[in-house]
């Protein structure tokens, strides 16, 4: 169920560069969400932004930032999803950076991570003393697409090509998680929790955009959402674009600028609106929170910045029809209230519509 662009992007050589991966999973029982975020800058070293980090945005939207300077200690795979960083190493005789057995990770690597599409580990430390500690294996149940077209890119078919950045993958829209994770000195065990995982790569960056997703719906769950608008770069001049993807009962409903008319209203903070419609197919998304959210770091042409926010804690509405006109029904109405909605990017000088 490998999705395209699962593989690392770099191509080895010392031009800006960036690639992120956001992986999280979210605990009905408990009320709480882990979302962590991996990225690393100009890998080729020694550049003004050079270095990897590690955030997590964890219980009660509570915030962990860990910054992981040595790109040596980075690793990926260019063929799979398989990356790591190694931070604190408890021998003088490991191996070079790379994927361990659970065991000998927890032996060898006193700092760092590794994911892989069914294994996710680490333990990370900041100065103040605050820490999370987290080990659980995963279960795939959706990528991005079905079995009539098999898994699908996410950017279309042009993001094989470096016209569109940053590029854009949704790399597993549903999972199940089952592990413990231990957060500030608070442990927290799950078997088949709602999982989620993207990523996105490039050298330029996007001016702004939101998002919205959620696969933790109570009266269904085998439904997963993933929204987003944007205004990205495309070769010499820049362009608005939308997307909707929906996972039901192993369906794929796709909403895209190829196939779809895309309109929505999302306010800088608090409120987002989307529509989307097909010749055999709508869709309306209605997100929502009165939560201040938290501001995460996101690349930027001058690396790293506070230009995000987020919080897991927000209400979605989702409602789907199947057909068009007035013979339109609808088959699909759900809500959640432990969806992650966001906005990021410049300018936010009101309500940002999108047609």
């Amino acid at each position: 169920m490998q999705t395209p662009h699962s593989g690392y992007h770099w191509d080895g050589t010392p031009n800006r560069f960036f690639e992120g991966w956001y992986f999280r999973v979210t605990l009905p029982s408990d009320r709480q969400s882990f979302a962590f975020m991996y990225s690393i800058d100009d890998p080729s070293g020694n550049q003004p932004h050079s270095g990897g980090c590690a955030q997590i945005l964890g219980a009660d939207d509570g915030y962990f930032c860990r910054t992981l300077p040595d790109v040596k200690g980075f690793w990926a795979s260019s063929q799979q999803l398989a990356l790591g960083h190694w931070g604190k190493i408890a021998t003088d005789d490991a191996p070079n950076p790379g994927y361990l057995e659970p065991s000998e990770f927890h032996k060898t690597i006193k700092e760092g991570y590794q994911v892989t599409p069914t294994w996710h580990q680490g333990a990370l430390f900041v100065p103040n003393g605050s820490y999370c500690r987290w080990e659980y294996r995963i279960q795939p149940v959706y990528g991005w697409g079905d079995a009539k077209r098999g898994q699908l890119a996410t950017g279309g078919l042009l993001s094989f090509f470096p016209i569109f950045e940053p590029g854009w993958q949704v790399l597993m829209a549903h999972g199940l998680a089952t592990g413990w994770l231990d957060w500030q000195g608070k442990r927290y065990e799950f078997v088949d929790a709602p999982a989620y995982s993207e990523k996105n790569w490039g050298g330029s960056f996007p001016k702004k955009w939101f998002w919205l997703n959620c696969n933790c719906f109570p009266e269904e769950p085998d439904l997963a959402v993933t929204a987003a608008g944007g205004r990205r770069q495309l070769l010499w001049w820049d362009e608005s674009v939308g997307l909707v993807g929906i996972h039901y009962r192993g369906q794929f409903w796709e909403f895209a600028p190829w196939n779809a008319r895309l309109s929505w209203q999302v306010e800088p903070w608090g409120r987002w609106w989307m529509r989307a419609e097909t010749d055999s197919s709508a869709v309306e998304l209605m997100g929502q929170t009165e939560l201040p959210g938290t501001v995460v770091r996101v690349p930027t042409s001058e690396g790293l910045r506070l230009s995000c926010r987020d919080t897991t804690f927000g209400e979605l509405t989702l409602r789907l029809w199947r057909g068009n006109g007035r013979g339109r029904q609808l088959i699909l109405q759900a809500h959640s209230n432990l969806a992650g909605v966001e906005t990021g990017g410049s300018p936010w000088d009101g309500t940002w519509s999108g047609l």
